[in-house]
């Protein structure tokens, strides 16, 4: 039984594909997309028709390098993901770029197979890929708060430091009071921003005791 071809996908091996132009995506900055090129290459793309995202989710539609992929393909090119969730990962997003795909006249290969929107099963299998593509996301999001989660209760997550210890505030709101120095100056001084300053202010002046009363001061 032939699987992708009664789901309206055709293998591409022996496809008269015009022009490949390749697409590679890594979420971080620490990942490798090594494997993404060589698979791409494999596929037969041309190493300098492969365009990459590095430190972008697929979530985020702010991504140069798709942009540059999708502005190089011409109709009768196909452009080459090697797995469908580098392209996208959600199925509003991957049903806009397949549209947007299938408008020009450009074919889609995700891995081995070449996806045809003019087929209904092409086109259902297609939506198939994208859900599981955009559960992957919603799990791994699932997975990451439930960790923060398990991580706080237990003390080990804790909120990001302040940049100025109390000794430091103490010395940086009494330097203000005194009129020595000025915003910038302070901030100059102390090595910090000048709203992290306007902050360290705001908070004393927030905590400060009303006029007439003593923090020791009884009722």
């Amino acid at each position: 039984m032939n699987l992708p071809r009664m789901l309206g996908l055709r293998l591409a091996e022996g496809m008269d594909i015009t022009l490949m132009t390749g697409y590679a995506r890594c979420s971080t900055d620490e990942q490798d997309l090594t494997a993404q090129r060589q698979a791409l290459l494999t596929m037969g793309v041309a190493a300098h028709r492969i365009y990459v995202d590095k430190g972008l989710t697929g979530t985020n539609r702010n991504r140069p390098g798709l942009d540059q992929a999708l502005a190089a393909v011409r109709a009768g090119d196909t452009l080459v993901v090697s797995k469908l969730d580098r392209l996208a990962r959600s199925v509003p997003d991957a049903r806009a770029i397949g549209d947007s795909l299938v408008a020009r006249g450009v074919k889609l290969r995700v891995g081995g197979i070449l996806y045809d929107p003019a087929d209904p099963m092409g086109k259902m299998f297609f939506n198939i890929l994208a859900t599981f593509a955009e559960f992957e996301v919603d799990l791994l999001r699932l997975r990451t708060k439930e960790g923060m989660a398990v991580a706080r209760a237990k003390g080990r997550l804790k909120g990001k430091p302040p940049k100025l210890n109390p000794r430091q505030q103490a010395h940086l709101i009494k330097l203000h009071r005194a009129g020595a120095h000025s915003v910038t100056e302070l901030a100059d001084l102390f090595s910090v921003s000048r709203p992290t300053v306007y902050r360290v202010l705001d908070n004393a002046q927030r905590h400060e005791p009303p006029p007439g009363t003593s923090p020791a001061s009884g009722p």
